[in-house]
């Protein structure tokens, strides 16, 4: 609910961009972030300002080149964008991120139980592995996401829509337990049932089903989480559609999503 407070709390009034990280959040980001070599050239550019920009992009929509001037030069913050994409860093700082999350509610760090859904987006002009979901008559790339029961990112993945939710499931089963191999129990809709998601790993998958009765919309226990975590990235008008032209961009986009909602959370909390 909002209050003055929780406005105050939430306000990102005086930064030069909405998108740009605050002194407590970058120092939580600093640490999982590369760090200049001790011989060599010297960076030109600050590398918070190179998280600013990309964050910018996705929190605005824009194409890379058009970055404001206040931004270090377009090339450099795309190169900085693949190399951290390439390096699997997003992936990483959202792990430690969720952990610090969820020590900071007083849960264990790594979960046990998870929640999975997928999301189809239209692809645009710009190529790209795509495909078309005859379900939901769309025509581009499935976002695959397991999250917590918080709902909290946890794998993040993304391929055709023509892929089915049965077919697309159990390789994001099999690369959880790589991060999180905690996880028993998983919970998910009927799209999932079947035998092939239920031997991709040792995770118990639960499927919700939709109640006989049901007419109109309804939150089904457990799922709603994982619908709720699409709406968070949802807010980043750069995931309004995909317009990657290479699956570990669209990924490392999600990511960078994901590290976006914890890194206020946890700054609030310091």
């Amino acid at each position: 609910m909002w209050t003055a407070t929780t406005r105050r709390q939430h306000s990102r009034a005086g930064l030069r961009y909405a998108s740009d990280v605050t002194d407590a959040e970058w120092g939580i980001l600093e640490a999982l972030l590369p760090r200049p070599a001790c011989r060599g050239r010297r960076w030109a550019w600050p590398l918070r300002e190179i998280i600013n920009a990309i964050f910018y992009v996705l929190r605005a929509g824009c194409a890379w080149r058009l970055l404001p001037d206040s931004f270090p030069p377009w090339r450099t913050v795309y190169r900085w964008f693949a190399r951290l994409r390439d390096g699997g860093v997003w992936e990483a700082m959202n792990h430690h991120l969720v952990m610090l999350d969820r020590e900071r509610c007083g849960r264990e760090a790594s979960p046990t139980a998870a929640v999975i859904d997928s999301q189809s987006v239209k692809t645009t002009e710009s190529g790209g592995p795509r495909g078309y979901d005859a379900g939901k008559k769309v025509k581009g790339r499935k976002r695959h996401a397991m999250v917590d029961t918080d709902g909290r990112g946890l794998v993040l993945d993304a391929h055709p829509a023509s892929v089915q939710d049965r077919d697309g499931g159990p390789p994001l089963l099999r690369t959880s337990r790589r991060r999180w191999p905690f996880i028993q129990r998983g919970y998910a809709d009927a799209a999932y049932a079947g035998d092939g998601p239920a031997r991709a790993s040792p995770i118990r998958l639960e499927i919700v089903r939709k109640p006989r009765d049901q007419i109109g919309f309804a939150v089904h226990a457990r799922r709603w989480v994982v619908e709720r975590f699409f709406a968070w990235i949802g807010r980043n008008p750069r995931l309004a559609k995909d317009f990657e032209a290479t699956i570990a961009s669209a990924q490392a986009f999600l990511y960078a999503a994901s590290v976006m909602l914890l890194l206020p959370r946890l700054a609030r909390s310091t």
